[in-house]
């Protein structure tokens, strides 16, 4: 009997070293680049820490009930949509060079273009949010857009390195199309193990600012996530950026729960013109690390944003509230505080310089 338990242990982990090694988990950061990450204030204990205290879920639950729930838990009937997302399968290549645009790809995916720069954030443009086929499949009408679909992009920004953020098949076939990616230290190792070079990497921490094309700047600032694609946590790093260029200033949120990190960035950096912002995929217990949709209008109000393009929902399943409930709310939420709130569908094109675009209530019909 025991050799039988320790050849079923062997096999087990035979086949985790062979699933956690195919080129969808990235690398781990060694070297140079390991030997930098060791340097920065923001890692310690072996791993990047956040500003404040933040637990993976909230005070009154339990780890082993939430992912109870998520698997096997009783389901809200619109958990997934009845019918296909609306959406607009707008040509990106045939765009006006000179148009300052936003366009929702789905999720947390984007394309943005202002002050003749070209950026594409945290594109998933394959069918799943996930390592395997088959798994966090995208709803029917919000995966529209594939990565052929991409003109050529001067900067390509990723926020952090979970799979709904970080796709590989995406950032892989885009490469050549690609003129330089902007990643928090630590997930160029996933980059470069996929065939960019060293050269087309700007990897930094929290606090460091670069100077971009057409005089644009790029700034790290934090966030209160936490990174990984494998099972140890936390050893590459997530971060937002502010955009500023010669015409407009631009919160790019990427995940994070509420923290005071919002008020300073809006302090030392703001008002801003826009704010994108994660809405969607959130839960009591995981505040900390998600903002419910009324974190995400006391984030805007921080961080003195004129208008706000809320992301982060209508395409995959990662929490358990219905799929448009994160539009419903923070439109109701920033209508009672006198807010802009632009709720594109994905694929319409939000001209950066109007201030009277009107948006249909989509998710409605």
């Amino acid at each position: 009997m025991i050799y039988w338990i320790i050849t079923i242990i062997t096999l087990l982990i035979v086949v985790y070293f062979i699933v956690i090694n195919r080129k969808a988990f990235g690398a781990v950061p060694k070297g140079k680049r390991l030997e930098r990450i060791k340097r920065s204030e923001l890692y310690y204990k072996k791993q990047f820490q956040n500003l404040s205290h933040t637990p993976s879920i909230a005070e009154g639950y339990k780890m082993s009930k939430v992912t109870y729930d998520f698997f096997f838990g009783k389901k809200d009937p619109l958990l997934k949509p009845m019918h296909p997302i609306p959406s607009v399968h707008t040509d990106l290549k045939r765009l006006d060079k000179t148009a300052d645009v936003f366009i929702w790809l789905g999720h947390s995916s984007y394309y943005l273009q202002t002050d003749g720069i070209s950026f594409l954030i945290d594109p998933v443009l394959s069918r799943y949010g996930s390592p395997f086929k088959y798994f966090n499949k995208a709803f029917k009408g919000s995966d529209i857009f594939k990565p052929e679909d991409m003109p050529d992009i001067d900067y390509l920004v990723i926020t952090h390195d979970h799979f709904d953020h970080l796709d590989y098949p995406t950032v892989k076939a885009i490469e050549k199309r690609t003129g330089m990616a902007i990643v928090p230290l630590g997930v160029g190792a996933h980059l470069e193990r996929w065939g960019y070079a060293e050269r087309k990497l700007i990897e930094e921490e929290w606090g460091t600012e670069i100077l971009l094309k057409n005089n644009i700047k790029i700034i790290f600032t934090p966030a209160r996530h936490f990174s990984g694609r494998r099972i140890r946590q936390n050893d590459t790093l997530w971060t937002s950026y502010v955009l500023e260029t010669p015409t407009k200033k631009i919160f790019l949120g990427g995940d994070s729960g509420y923290d005071s990190h919002f008020k300073n960035i809006g302090e030392q950096y703001g008002p801003f013109d826009y704010a994108i912002l994660e809405n969607g995929q959130y839960g009591e217990a995981w505040r900390y690390i998600h903002t419910l949709p009324e974190d995400v209008i006391q984030a805007a109000v921080d961080l003195k944003a004129k208008y706000i393009l809320p992301v982060h929902s209508s395409k995959f399943a990662l929490a358990l509230h219905p799929w448009n409930e994160p539009l419903q709310k923070i439109t109701s939420l920033g209508k009672d505080k006198g807010l802009h709130i632009l709720t594109p569908m994905i694929g319409e094109v939000v001209q950066l310089n109007l201030s009277n675009q009107e948006f249909k209530v989509w998710w409605e019909n």
